[in-house]
């Protein structure tokens, strides 16, 4: 019979805000090559290589974060019925 950690849900919120953090410095990063580039179109031809492999990252980063914030979700819950 598996155990609850109940520590579960606390290390699933730092982990999401620690993925949302990486988002937003990858956002910063892509906005700089952008500009450093003058291209701001990703289905241009010149676009940096640079800023769409840092998309890739952060697209990949905010499906982690989705796919987390559901578990979450349903280990709330859960939790929630445990402590009563």
């Amino acid at each position: 019979m598996p155990r609850f950690d109940a520590t579960a849900p606390t290390k699933l919120h730092a982990l999401i805000s620690d993925l949302r953090w990486r988002v937003q410095l990858l956002d910063a990063d892509i906005e700089e090559d952008e500009r450093k580039s003058r291209v701001f179109n990703p289905a241009s031809h010149s676009y940096p290589m640079l800023a769409l492999t840092l998309r890739e990252r952060r697209d990949n980063l905010q499906t982690t974060v989705a796919t987390l914030q559901k578990q979450l979700e349903t280990i709330l819950p859960a939790a929630s019925e445990r402590a009563a």
